[in-house]
């Protein structure tokens, strides 16, 4: 017979057990009410996910179907808004077109007529082209580099004419002390201003052809375009537009001597062509003799020449030379670019390098223009 302490002791670990098989149950009951729970929490998300998709696919077919409506749709039914924008859009890729066309199309070429130069001829190197028909007339080493010296000018005036209104040539530019120190330190050719003298920028086209001076030169590409090398960048960019850039390249304004300072007689010949082809440059390239503006440092302006045209105008061409511009640097010899017309208006360009002196130079223009030019 059990003692009653070990009965009781029999009825508490019974109560213990059944008390933890209770706890467990409850366990597993509550590990299923949350499975069942988080099944139902899955099944909305996979129902949002197939909602989403099939609304994501809808709105692919009606973007679908309005893209083929519109594909399909009358030309006449297009907004007149959307006719003004694509009028508008094309108008302005063909004023772009047209202003590439425009920009440079002239190009000389030999023929079977081309002659090489007559030995009586003394540049090393030079091009005689009719400008009407493009037709080398004669020539010697055209393609060959030249140092273009102070024909670098002509691109000079033009590269400026072109970024500056008529208006503009009024205005004043002071001339610097850095401007004439430039000037001084390379030994070149000046108009004759002072430092601190107001000059019109009209003046400083006149002084950069005429007495080839670096000061008006210097003044001039700085006035245009803040500094003289950002100007010379400008320069570069209108060679590369003219399609010469990979045979002419400049590193300064006035055409001072530099290894990367270079071009070609039939360079030298489209760079005069394009200036010549500007109404103002032309004008002051054919200048003879000018006059410049009144200042307080000189009362009666300058007197300046250009001496090639003065020199010229009284020999037998068989025509009129209408404008030059001359050059000069040890590594060239004397050079010249100039634009004469017959006695019938026909125009021709003549450009030599190698001479050795400005005055035969200047002759070996002649020789050219009087073997080719009609009589």
């Amino acid at each position: 017979m059990l003692d009653e302490r070990d009965d009781i002791a029999v009825y508490d670990a019974s109560e213990e057990e059944n008390e933890r098989e209770a706890q467990r149950h409850q366990m597993r009951k509550e590990r299923a009410q949350k499975m069942q729970m988080e099944k139902q929490r899955s099944m909305k998300r996979q129902r949002y996910i197939l909602l989403g998709s099939g609304l994501a696919v809808i709105l692919v077919l009606l973007i679908m179907m309005v893209a083929k409506h519109i594909n399909k749709k009358d030309p006449k039914d297009i907004s007149a808004n959307a006719v003004s924008q694509q009028t508008e859009i094309q108008t302005d890729t063909a004023a772009q077109e047209t202003e590439t066309q425009e920009s440079w199309s002239y190009e000389a070429h030999k023929t079977d007529k081309t002659e090489k130069f007559p030995k009586s001829v003394v540049s090393s190197r030079g091009v005689l082209i009719d400008v009407d028909s493009g037709d080398i007339l004669a020539a010697k080493g055209v393609h060959k580099r030249i140092v273009p010296a102070s024909m670098t000018k002509i691109l000079t005036v033009l590269v400026a004419a072109e970024h500056i209104t008529p208006e503009q040539l009024d205005d004043k530019v002071e001339i610097t002390i850095d401007i004439t120190d430039y000037s001084y330190r390379n030994d070149c050719s000046n108009t004759g201003y002072e430092v601190g003298e107001k000059v019109t920028v009209r003046d400083l086209f006149y002084g950069t052809i005429l007495p080839s001076g670096a000061d008006s030169a210097v003044a001039l590409a700085t006035y245009v375009a803040g500094s003289h090398e950002k100007f010379v960048d400008m320069m570069n960019e209108k060679l590369e537009e003219m399609g010469l850039s990979e045979t002419t390249h400049f590193t300064n304004c006035v055409g001072l001597y530099d290894e990367d300072h270079y071009s070609t007689p039939y360079d030298m010949a489209m760079i005069i062509k394009a200036a010549t082809d500007n109404e103002w440059v032309r004008e002051v390239m054919s200048t003879h003799t000018y006059t410049t503006s009144k200042t307080k440092q000189h009362k009666d302006g300058i007197t300046i020449s250009n001496w090639f045209l003065r020199r010229i105008e009284d020999k037998d061409t068989h025509g009129e030379v209408l404008c030059a511009k001359t050059g000069f640097v040890a590594q060239s010899g004397s050079c010249a670019a100039s634009l004469a017309s017959d006695k019938n208006g026909k125009e021709y360009i003549c450009v030599t390098a190698g001479s050795t002196s400005s005055w035969r130079c200047i002759y070996d223009h002649v020789e050219l223009y009087d073997k080719y030019l009609p009589e």
